[in-house]
């Protein structure tokens, strides 16, 4: 049988690899987490971009995109159990295919990882700006970035500690809006009641809600970062597989029910389609039409605290520990593995998130198009690392055969996933394909270079991982070990 930890979790040591983060984390701490991540309000920040792309049916585009998600938790869970550690999807691809794609994997969701806090940070940045115009977006980079770096560094529970606070602060404000709009909606404000968020006759077309939910995808980016906690869950992977599903369900409707009725309070709709939202207050607009302007104030102050504290710092933890993964294994500067003793946390690759997030936020601030390019650049690399994801556990299906568990979450739903997310990603920015094929071709080149001086990717404990998922204990996903 598998070495396990004391509370249950499989040990890493098998893998070839020591546990030097503290399991900390239960279920109820991960779930909050995911929903820090996603943000249960991120909708209200791209509310008009997703409206304009889905002709109006904006509730459905969160709904293909939830399915889409949902499919691909499934894939996650599977691999997370059978490779419960650090690394996401660098791990999986690199475990189930082959070392080398898991490198390019680990590339590709960098894409996402790195940047994002950078986009998150600039989203915030100017949102308060427009709030507190004497203070410029460069200070608020600059304050959001640091803030979110210390807590950081101070260790785990810091973090936890903060995001029940954040989470608490969204939740209330969230039922604030939704009981706003249904009073006005009631009193005939705004469009009144229709199914049109969900279907609208004429409007329906698959081209035009796939390019909608390729926008809405990025309200859902971060419950794979809670694959990156399998090393300081108790219980292991496997709590880490529940809560991605339970963090997504809750998040999924809530996007839906605050979509729904911010729809319905657009006042010209028609004209949301066809000029968009460049300023982003769409939603902003709909809580002044709920309640007045101290609303729409509420809901902008409430975006951008989530965007730039609370699911900021949650990104830096899912980027610092995915650097943490793929250093340990020489694929990135040693340095990047160094773990504070004191705090169990991997300092340096909090610190690098840290001023990349800063030189990019700054950066971008100073493009009119800095928004729409970084977040057409995480999405790619987000869409891309999630079909890896698939591809790692049919992999794994082709390898070991029935023993790897249910048809099924093996082989029907990864097929599934990658149809989806295909067909969302061929109806993605163009400037999103073209950057985000540079930036994989940039990892091929540095894959060449690996190999050309001695550092072949390598993982730590391949042969003996291989061998153990074939024997022993293991539950319906293939894990060789026993859950308490």
């Amino acid at each position: 049988m598998a070495a396990q930890t004391l509370d249950g979790a499989p040990s890493l040591e098998r893998f070839g690899y020591r546990q030097e983060l503290r399991r900390t984390l239960r279920f109820g701490h991960l779930v909050v987490y995911g929903l820090i991540y996603m943000v249960v309000i991120a909708p209200m920040g791209i509310f008009g971009s997703v409206f304009q792309a889905s002709a109006g049916m904006v509730a459905l585009a969160y709904l293909i995109g939830m399915v889409a998600m949902m499919v691909t938790a499934s894939s996650y869970g599977v691999m997370a159990q059978a490779y419960p550690m650090a690394g996401s999807v660098y791990t999986y691809a690199g475990r189930a295919i082959a070392p080398w794609v898991g490198f390019l994997a680990g590339w590709t969701i960098l894409l996402d990882y790195v940047l994002v806090p950078g986009l998150l940070s600039l989203i915030a940045a100017m949102a308060m700006n427009s709030i507190v115009t004497a203070v410029p977006v460069w200070a608020w980079i600059v304050i959001f970035v640091s803030v979110n770096a210390g807590v950081n560094l101070l260790g785990i529970k810091s973090t936890r500690l903060s995001n029940n606070i954040f989470l608490a602060g969204q939740l209330i404000i969230l039922a604030i809006y939704i009981v706003a709009a249904l009073i006005a909606l009631a009193r005939g404000r705004g469009r009144g009641f229709s199914w049109e968020p969900i279907y609208t006759s004429g409007q329906f077309q698959l081209g035009v809600l796939a390019t909608a939910a390729s926008v809405a995808t990025l309200s859902f980016l971060g419950f794979d970062a809670l694959s990156t906690l399998a090393e300081d869950a108790k219980g292991g992977a496997k709590q880490v597989s529940r809560a991605m599903i339970a963090a997504l369900g809750v998040t999924g409707l809530v996007f839906i029910a605050q979509t729904f009725l911010a729809a319905l309070l657009v006042e010209d709709p028609a004209t949301l389609i066809a000029d968009g939202d460049p300023a982003g207050t769409a939603f902003f607009d709909t809580a002044r039409v709920a309640a007045g302007p101290w609303l729409a104030t509420l809901t902008a102050l409430a975006t951008a605290l989530a965007w730039g504290l609370a699911n900021n710092m949650v990104a830096q933890v899912a980027t610092s520990r995915l650097l943490y993964a793929m250093a340990r294994d020489r694929q990135l500067p040693a340095f990047l593995a160094k773990v504070s003793v004191a705090r169990s946390v991997p300092t340096n690759g909090i610190l690098l998130t840290a001023a990349v997030s800063l030189a990019l936020g700054l950066y971008m601030a100073s493009r009119a198009d800095g928004i729409t390019l970084l977040a057409s650049l995480v999405n790619f690399g987000a869409l891309l690392s999630f079909i890896m994801v698939h591809l790692a556990v049919l992999a794994r299906r082709r390898r070991l055969g029935p023993a790897a568990g249910p048809a099924l979450r093996q082989w029907i739903l990864p097929l599934l996933g990658v149809a989806i997310l295909a067909g969302i990603i061929v109806h993605a920015n163009i400037l999103a394909q073209s950057v985000g094929g540079a930036w994989l071709g940039l990892g091929v080149l540095v894959l060449l270079i690996l190999i050309a001086t001695g550092r072949r990717p390598h993982l730590s404990g391949l042969d003996a991982d291989a061998a153990a998922s074939t024997a022993g204990d293991s539950d319906n996903t293939g894990l060789v070990t026993r859950h308490v």
